[in-house]
């Protein structure tokens, strides 16, 4: 009778998590959230998210309680869709496999168990449960893998009927909303190719680095300043992609004044500058609050924590603008500040047609030289601390 109630709660909580998942628009903080409700259904230590990207598995988010691990996997690893790992033989079926002892695998299945994680990390793989994630036309668009069940008294479980089913079911949800997630990124970074189309350094890779950096070091000072989690995760989320479009204005600049070789002069810069404003325009009516945070990282990540950046502009007025001073410390929205401090990172430690990539030892000293100048110093602080994560994402979409 427990285990009835038990799993008509969970049925309950299965239809529900269709319209919340529905209303990330971010894929990484998506699979966060798919992860992490799919390890409540069974009490999961820890879990993994595979996509797939023509003929392989690319490990893109991972959750370890035991290991304190929750994060997406910025070193991109991937399997190959076939037979001989777990995941690829999930993909490559389009079966579910379920195996509660990783040690004893029944002589029926091709596939081995990899023990190189375990022996790298210190950690214990007993059972896993791996399922595929079927979107448009049953394709496989990913794996879900659950490992370490665990019973209410702490000891190791094994998956039982009902969690398997109960996880098929979700799976499809999931599935559904990590497509749709995926074709409103694919969206933004259409627009942002239209960009780069006129401005070379604004490149696909660009704008993925510093919605990473941006996001990352949201999280850092959120936590930091005791943010609670329901609201990190919806912030998150939006600056993810809002951090994406931050020089979408580039759109209406010149193609004269965007390609010159040479350093721009006075006119050529004040030009420049309007690309704040001209961007922020086009998310002016705030449909939604993806709209809203775009303007406000668009207009405000020029903006210097010393009130000497630009445009300054706080309200629009027609085809003219209103209270042009520059905005300082503050004053200028936190999405704004973060921004401009993962901008300006990606600009001196990345490769351009025009210069080459600064040392670490520089751009890093070049933060600290600033904080409180150009940056708002908690937030170099807390950018500097992550240092390490930083490198990181800056490998990945190098």
């Amino acid at each position: 009778m427990i285990d009835n109630l038990e799993n008509k709660k969970k049925f309950k909580k299965l239809l529900s998590l269709g319209t919340a998942l529905n209303k990330i628009h971010d894929p990484d903080v998506l699979m966060e959230k798919i992860l992490k409700e799919a390890r409540d259904f069974c009490n999961a230590d820890a879990g993994s998210i595979y996509i797939a990207e023509k003929q392989n598995l690319i490990i893109s988010y991972s959750q370890n309680d035991t290991l304190k691990e929750n994060k997406v996997v910025y070193k991109k690893q991937s399997v190959p869709i076939n037979n001989l790992s777990i995941a690829g033989f999930c993909a490559k079926k389009g079966e579910v496999v379920v195996l509660n002892d990783v040690s004893n695998i029944n002589s029926s299945y091709p596939l081995k168990f990899n023990p190189a994680f375990d022996k790298m990390a210190g950690y214990k793989t007993r059972s896993i449960l791996a399922i595929p994630m079927k979107g448009d036309l049953s394709k496989v668009i990913g794996v879900l893998q659950i490992i370490n069940p665990i019973k209410k008294d702490r000891t190791p479980g094994q998956f039982t009927k009902e969690d398997i089913e109960i996880l098929l079911h979700f799976a499809g949800i999931a599935a559904v909303s990590l497509q749709k997630a995926q074709l409103t990124k694919s969206i933004i970074l259409k627009m942002i190719q239209m960009t780069e189309l006129h401005d070379p350094r604004e490149t696909g890779a660009h704008v993925k680095r510093v919605s990473a950096y941006s996001t990352e070091l949201y999280i850092a000072w959120a936590v930091k300043n005791k943010i609670p989690n329901e609201v990190i995760n919806k912030e998150k989320d939006i600056l993810k992609l809002a951090s994406m479009v931050h020089d979408i204005g580039k759109v209406a600049i010149s193609d004269l004044i965007l390609k010159k070789p040479g350093k721009l002069n006075d006119e050529e810069f004040e030009i420049m500058k309007q690309h704040t404003v001209l961007g922020a325009k086009i998310f002016e009516e705030e449909i939604s609050e993806f709209d809203k945070a775009a303007k406000e990282v668009i207009l405000n990540h020029h903006e210097r924590w010393d009130g000497k950046g630009y445009p300054g502009v706080k309200k629009f007025n027609g085809d003219s603008n209103i209270e042009t001073r520059g905005k300082k410390g503050k004053g200028i929205p936190l999405f704004g500040r973060i921004v401009s401090i993962a901008d300006v990172f990606d600009a001196l430690s990345s490769k351009r047609c025009y210069k080459d990539p600064w040392t670490d030892e520089e751009v890093v000293e070049f933060l600290k030289e600033n904080s409180g100048r150009m940056f708002d110093p908690e937030l170099i602080e807390i950018f500097l601390e992550n240092i390490d994560t930083m490198n990181s994402i800056s490998q990945k979409f190098s």
